[in-house]
């Protein structure tokens, strides 16, 4: 058993602090293993809405009956702070849950302002409009036809979604046309992923409207990043950058990698936009992701969008370079406390990236990892973090007509220098019989000296 005098990992919070954990998944799920390990006391709630038959659990779903019970509890078992990073229902719940609880927390509005789309680019319309993509709202749902004058090619994407659900780049109407045409139980999934958000916009935040509809915007050939940071009662703080890698010739993450390559100066920049942003919107408390392009030939950042929560899947990539663990600042916040980035581990190494394995065509989709290949991996690798997503049958099919891939599977692994991580990657792929793919391109091909802004 670990004492309270014990628990070292969560800076400022006392052994044995009790929190509400919100559709807790995956590389959070990891992570917070880990501290609870430490001493921390965990209580979940919540659903994998990909995986049967938790997926049922979006019929009726109501953002405010769930945070009532949450809140009831919250109430009963004494939580000091209630976190989740999941994008999809579990960071505007815990928003719900900490208003009605009382519990440090940012506002549900400041939650919905950063993940209606459409809203958050209109904010940024009047706070730093030079960061802003050109972009227009455009009624696609429910068979309706596509407006006249849309210039091609271009980039759609829903005004609410994640894990780039139905965003796609287009390069004629009829193939914007055929990409949006859903089947029944298509539309059954989006409406019920749609409909709780939507009913508590219309309470919230009703200038926002509703969510049913698409923005186009220019395609952009330029690198993309992440800038992570968090807030609290000082204001508004930045972690760090992470670069992102697609796979060749497509728009679907390869890889990320940290240290990210922007100089300082633009880093600055970046946090500075964020600032603008979440000042306008007023979120007060918790971690924030901006996803930004940046074009060194023009000097340009251009905003993609703002996520009211941790990137979960970064969080380790800070862990092994910097030493410091984003998800326990997480709940310091969530208990109250101002957070510090201060490293509380010593690194595990110079350079991380999380590295992915996707495919493109069912045929290209191997099996999962045998727990025999499993285990060769771990003696390789024991402070590798694996993630393996087995779909089949209609969830599959979905997966490629809604991403235009399938991501089967996720490494995040760290080293003393780009070439040895590379090494390591090829090494981690022979082990799990998967494709070398998150190195199809190297870092400098990735991020040439300069680059273009297309516009249609």
């Amino acid at each position: 058993m670990v004492s309270q005098n014990d628990m070292t990992s969560v800076q400022g919070i006392p052994g044995g602090s009790r929190f509400g954990l919100l559709f807790d998944q995956d590389y959070d799920a990891i992570a917070h293993a880990r501290l609870e390990a430490s001493g921390l006391s965990l209580d979940r709630a919540g659903f994998d809405i990909f995986c049967y038959p938790d997926k049922l659990r979006l019929l009726g779903f109501d953002f405010n009956r769930f945070a009532r019970r949450q809140a009831s509890r919250a109430a009963d078992r004494g939580w000091q702070g209630v976190v989740s990073h999941n994008e999809l229902h579990g960071a505007l719940a815990a928003a719900l849950v900490a208003e009605r609880t009382g519990l440090p927390g940012t506002s549900p509005e400041s939650v919905l302002a950063c993940q209606h789309k459409l809203h958050a680019r209109r904010v940024l319309d009047r706070v730093c409009p030079e960061a802003n993509i050109p972009y227009r709202a455009v009624e696609v749902w429910e068979d309706r036809a596509l407006p006249g004058d849309l210039d091609f090619p271009c980039h759609l994407k829903p005004v609410r979604a994640a894990f780039s659900v139905m965003a796609r780049r287009l390069s004629t109407s009829q193939e914007c046309h055929d990409s949006l045409q859903l089947n029944p139980a298509e539309r059954w999934i989006i409406g019920q992923i749609l409909a709780p958000f939507d009913r508590i916009v219309s309470e919230r935040l009703p200038q926002a409207g509703p969510s049913l509809l698409m923005i186009a915007e220019p395609i952009m050939r330029c690198p993309q990043h992440n800038l992570d940071g968090w807030v609290d009662s000082r204001g508004v703080h930045v972690l760090g950058v992470v670069d992102a890698v697609m796979a060749p010739g497509t728009q679907a993450f390869a890889r990320w990698e940290f240290p990210g390559r922007l100089p300082e100066h633009v880093v600055s920049r970046a946090g500075d936009i964020a600032r603008a942003f979440l000042q306008e919107i007023g979120f007060s408390r918790g971690f924030f992701d901006m996803e930004f392009f940046y074009d060194p030939l023009t000097d340009r950042i251009s905003v993609i969008e703002f996520n009211p929560r941790l990137s979960s899947q970064f969080g380790d990539l800070y862990r092994r370079v910097l030493g410091v663990d984003p998800h326990a600042m997480a709940l310091s916040l969530a208990a109250g406390y101002d957070a510090s980035c201060e490293a509380s581990e010593l690194p595990t190494a110079r350079v991380a990236a999380s590295l992915v394995w996707r495919a493109f065509s069912a045929a290209e989709v191997p099996p999962p990892p045998s727990p025999q290949r499993q285990e060769h991996f771990f003696q390789a690798f024991p402070d590798a973090l694996l993630i393996a997503f087995h779909r089949r049958g209609p969830a599959l099919a979905r997966d490629f007509r809604w991403m235009g891939s399938h991501r089967y599977g996720v490494v995040n692994l760290g080293a003393e220098d780009a070439e040895t991580l590379r090494q390591k990657s090829a090494a981690a792929s022979a082990l799990l019989g998967w494709p070398d793919a998150p190195y199809a391109l190297r870092s400098e091909e990735a991020f040439p000296a300069s680059s273009v802004w297309v516009a249609p």
